[in-house]
């Protein structure tokens, strides 16, 4: 016994989901710290960190969820169209209702389309044994179909009311800066960003120590022994995609507030993205393995590597693309290396 620890060393005592964190977190910070050593002085501002959690807020919410249902062994691709018809309902309902439509009123439309999403494809992957892919799947070609219905064109909100909520601003104290002319920019982060992470905190702390929260661990490792030990699966499958739908409704109207308009091509494509950052973040597709706050590191990972290659002059859409490709196959190489190290190290 005491050979093996001493074998295993350091990878007795820290598990695949904690180790594959403290990667993610190494890795974001000296790709940050490069930036900001060869980037130039917009990468030395603490508002460029803070804008890229301004512009992404919806994005973390969104990839929070979908860690939830990979941990727990799925994966639901719908999510970007529900931000997208989320984003494009709450739009019609303010700008288009004669009056004007209620800020509050909106959210709960946004709440209850993601809910409505998560109990039907809950049901069908849990209770019915068809394929999270080709629910999910489905569940986004519904969603974009129906985002067309609602409204065609693409539209500025105008309420009065949602701009105001749209315009608020959380100062930093001490972030600021002046620019050459000594006028003063305070450092601020939208309202967006607190939903975000204090929705990270909370699945953070239901992950951790609640009983759902190691269910969705448990069923994600090994169905089997999840059931031998009393948890039950199905139930456990239909929560994990309620919880994602949830949050999808809840991105779709942190992103509304962002972009403070209507358009069928709203969040096109976030759905792999959100998969990107959580792979990124240390949650393995396998199931049982996963971070919440590895799945926050991994949007800041995803979306400063696009910001990096947009500063060094390689802005087009393909230079994005093939930088996150290379990134994400770098980021799977590592967890299959580190993963297979600690297995054989482990071995008696």
């Amino acid at each position: 016994m005491n050979e093996k620890k001493l074998k295993g060393g350091i990878f007795n005592r820290v598990s695949d989901t904690n180790l594959l964190f403290i990667i993610t977190v190494v890795i974001f910070f000296l790709m940050y710290f490069g930036a900001v050593m060869f980037e130039g002085e917009g990468f030395r501002k603490p508002q460029t960190f803070f804008d890229i959690l301004n512009s992404n807020a919806a994005l973390i919410i969104v990839s929070i969820g979908m860690s939830i249902v990979m941990i727990s062994g799925g994966i639901d691709i719908s999510v970007g169209g529900v931000v997208g018809l989320v984003t494009m309902c709450c739009a019609v309902y303010l700008d288009k209702t004669p009056g004007g439509g209620n800020v509050y009123v909106s959210m709960l439309i946004a709440v209850g389309i993601g809910l409505a999403f998560g109990l039907v494809q809950g049901f069908l992957v849990a209770y019915c044994d068809i394929q999270p892919f080709i629910v999910t799947l489905a569940g986004m070609f519904f969603a974009r179909g129906m985002t067309t219905i609602v409204h065609t064109k693409p539209f500025n909100v105008e309420n009065s009311a949602f701009q105001k909520l749209k315009n608020t601003r959380i100062e930093i104290p001490k972030m600021g800066w002046y620019t050459k002319k000594g006028v003063y920019f305070p450092a601020y982060i939208e309202i967006g960003v607190v939903v975000a992470i204090a929705l990270v905190v909370i699945l953070f702390i239901v992950l951790r120590y609640t009983k759902l929260g190691r269910s969705f661990y448990a069923v994600g490792g090994n169905k089997q022994s999840a059931l031998m030990l009393g948890i039950n699966v199905r139930r456990t499958k239909f929560l994990s995609h309620v919880i994602c739908g949830v949050l999808a409704g809840i991105a779709g109207y942190v992103y509304f507030l962002n972009v403070g308009s209507g358009a069928a091509s709203h969040a096109t494509g976030m759905e792999m993205n959100a998969i990107a950052s959580s792979i990124i973040g240390g949650t393995m597709l396998t199931g049982g393995v996963g971070n919440i706050v590895g799945t926050l590191f991994g949007v800041l990972s995803l979306c400063s590597i696009q910001k990096i290659v947009a500063s060094a002059g390689l802005g087009e859409a393909w230079w994005t693309g093939i930088t996150i490709a290379a990134m994400l196959c770098l980021f799977l190489l590592i967890q299959s290396i580190v993963i297979g190290l600690k297995k054989r190290a482990l071995k008696v």
